[in-house]
């Protein structure tokens, strides 16, 4: 039993599939992919905390040289001992109080562009959500978290949308030079940025990165980019794509858009909620560095096996409902951060920021509604919207 990812029905609604495949096993072979993919909650779960388990990254060709050096420094693509040195420089850096800096900034960006909205749905009749709330707050809390200035912080949502076209499969080769050269331009902006910071110190994770240091070890320049680009794609594209697909999700639960309206005390299992339903990242992988069994199913060294974080999201074995949206939902063991030792660094950012839209969007628009159909983007591996117009 499988699925082919480009399919749009599928991608408009992958859950059946899902269901179908978890009640056949918990891994299958998937052909189009060539790599078993795991469907059930423990069978996910095992794939990424298993330490046989592993990032190992493969350079995508001497074509694509920027987006190489990207992810071969990237904490994301790394394991430990590596991976142990770059995640305790990397956590020394954001443990400095970054998230508690940003939590008032977060909410005030939050409420000033939903009141932003608010304004255009009284203007025009309606507005895209996306392309006014979901899409420019978490550019512009990255940019504060990062101290990128003002002037340049329109480039870095296009930087990011284009490189993440790179994990998806069967990629256009437009898109492919397109994501190399934002790599390109994205690291260039950022060497540049981060040896100004280096003479000129300022309140922001680059300045920390900078200067943070374990005993003699610091962060070498690429290692330095590698992880502000990481924390650009990964911090804005889940951000985005949880917001939108998370009000998607409460305009079509109309009770729960009114409890939480009505409760914004459940704004902390909202959140963790919609990450759960409608899951950002739909597929993980991970390369086997020994030999390494996950339900049956024997990954040999050098092979890969994906997590399917979709699918391990909609398990009734650990989600009883799993297909209904509740925003009072506890326990929630979802996977929408990761586990292990690549769990997300910067999740407690992401859930200020989608609790603070959340708070927003039920203060200033509590009749919100849905004027036509969202528009999907074409991609299964990051899921998202290319528009919601709401009024």
């Amino acid at each position: 039993m499988t699925f082919n990812p480009a399919d749009p029905g599928f991608i408009a609604d992958p859950y059946p599939t899902f269901a179908a495949m978890r009640a056949a096993g918990e891994v299958h072979w998937h052909e189009e992919l060539g790599l078993p993919v795991a469907v059930s909650h423990a069978a996910c779960s095992a794939v990424l905390r298993d330490r046989g388990l592993g990032r190992v990254w493969t350079d995508r060709g001497l074509v694509f040289p920027a987006f190489n050096q990207l992810h071969r420094d990237s904490l994301l693509e790394n394991e430990p001992p590596k991976h142990t040195r770059l995640r305790r420089l990397v956590s020394a850096a954001f443990g400095r109080g970054h998230t508690e800096r940003l939590r008032s900034r977060v909410e005030a960006l939050a409420d000033t562009v939903v009141r932003g909205l608010a304004d255009r749905i009284a203007a025009d009749g309606s507005a895209d959500l996306l392309g006014m709330v979901a899409g420019p707050l978490p550019v512009e809390v990255i940019g504060e978290l990062l101290g990128v200035p003002q002037a340049d912080r329109q480039q870095l949502r296009p930087w990011s949308n284009a490189i993440v076209k790179m994990y998806e499969y069967d990629l256009p080769l437009a898109q492919a030079v397109a994501a190399e050269q934002a790599s390109a331009e994205f690291t260039e902006y950022l060497q540049d940025l981060a040896t100004r910071r280096a003479a000129e110190p300022g309140v922001d994770l680059i300045s920390d990165l900078v200067a943070v240091r374990d005993g003699s070890d610091r962060l070498t320049g690429d290692e330095l980019v590698a992880t502000c680009v990481l924390l650009l794609m990964a911090g804005h594209e889940a951000t985005v794509n949880v917001i939108a697909n998370g009000v998607l999700a409460l305009m079509r639960n109309r009770d729960q858009w009114d409890l939480l309206v009505a409760n914004p005390d459940l704004l902390p299992t909202a959140v963790e909620e919609l990450v759960r339903y409608d899951a950002p990242l739909q597929l993980f992988e991970r390369t086997a560095t020994t030999e390494v069994e996950i339900a049956g199913t024997v990954v040999r060294p050098g092979t890969k096996i994906a997590a399917l974080l979709g699918a391990a999201a909609r398990d009734p074995e650990v989600f009883p409902n799993p297909d209904t949206l509740d925003i009072t939902r506890t326990p929630n063991n979802h996977l929408g951060f990761g586990a292990g030792i690549h769990y997300c660094v910067g999740a407690p950012l992401a859930r200020v920021e989608v609790a603070a839209t959340l708070r927003a969007l039920t203060t200033h628009l509590p009749d919100l509604h849905l004027t036509t159909a969202p528009k999907r983007r074409p991609e299964f591996v990051i899921r998202g919207l290319k528009r919601l117009q709401v009024a």
